[in-house]
């Protein structure tokens, strides 16, 4: 008598999960791979990746709507990314607007192979392989160097600011809401002096990463205006950029307030840059507005 088996009947929805399960498991490996060869701030993770899992999506059998899929694929791997690639919730959030992106792009093509056959999928790889190669080398990046200044009327005078400046930054003062979405917080900060040499040192805990140092030192130092270089900085946002020195410059309205102008400059370190330079711009802008309130205002009673 012949052995008729065991046959396993799959579902298509089965295989949906199948297939979703694989493409997941591909760009955890690529993560980890552009991690290992320190590629991890690069468009290879932000778009690369992306495209990779869009276009597994793609291949799904028969599903009725690639693009569809495709969102709904990347939607559940935005939500496992958290444990399975150790990402804090602050860079998925930030980043899923360029997975969407990615995942739009494929689909649309992929649907659009349906109903005319010459359109390709593989034309894909003319939009978005240049896209995912920026930031791999220097000849393939943009210009990084970034500059950001903010200037505001105190209500105090010239010489009160002064003062305020010659202390410690107080790092007791409510964040901006975008400064509270997960990135790394000011929770302690020490050292004083307006003199060339003096050092501030600031705290950074909690939110993403482990907790570090930002330590500067004053470089320049004149009647209204003080430079600080930035020395050292161990905490999570040297991932995402490079400060390099701060400007801080007061002159007098009256008697009883004061212009101050505080200037960031610092060096964008992640790509794509059309993506990512307004955001750390509009951050580094927040952080400008904050530093007049915490390190250039007086404290009143």
């Amino acid at each position: 008598m012949d052995d008729p088996g065991i046959k396993v009947n799959v579902s298509p929805s089965q295989w949906k999960l199948i297939y979703l399960t694989i493409a997941v498991g591909v760009a955890g490996l690529l993560y980890r791979l552009l991690v290992y060869r320190h590629l991890e701030q690069t468009a290879l993770l932000f778009i690369g990746i992306p495209s990779t899992l869009s276009i597994l999506l793609a291949l799904t059998p028969k599903p009725k709507s690639a693009t569809g899929g495709i969102l709904k694929g990347i939607t559940i791997a935005i939500l496992l990314s958290g444990p399975l690639l150790h990402e804090g919730f602050i860079c998925i959030v930030m980043a899923s607007p360029l997975f969407y992106l990615a995942g739009l792009i494929v689909g649309l093509l992929q649907d659009g192979s349906r109903r005319n056959r010459h359109t390709n999928l593989s034309c894909v790889v003319l939009v978005l392989l240049p896209m995912s190669l920026e930031g791999t080398a220097a000849r393939l990046s943009f210009n990084r160097e970034e500059t950001v200044k903010v200037s505001r009327v105190v209500d105090a005078s010239e010489l009160e600011v002064e003062s305020a400046l010659s202390r410690s930054p107080r790092t007791n003062l409510p964040l901006p809401l975008y400064g509270r979405m997960g990135f790394p917080r000011p929770t302690d900060a020490h050292g004083e002096g307006l003199a060339i040499g003096d050092t501030r040192t600031v705290h950074f805990a909690g939110g993403e990463g482990r907790p570090g140092d930002l330590v500067l030192r004053v470089q320049e130092s004149r009647p209204g205006y003080i430079r600080f270089e930035a020395v050292s900085d161990g905490s999570k946002i040297a991932h995402w950029l490079t400060w390099e020195f701060s400007e801080t410059e007061w002159t007098a309205v009256d008697a009883h307030h004061t212009k101050v102008t505080w200037t960031l400059h610092f060096r964008r370190q992640l790509d794509p840059a059309w993506y990512f330079r307004p955001w750390e711009r509009y951050a580094v802008g927040l952080a400008a507005n904050y530093l007049i309130s915490a390190n250039a205002t007086p404290e009143r009673p």
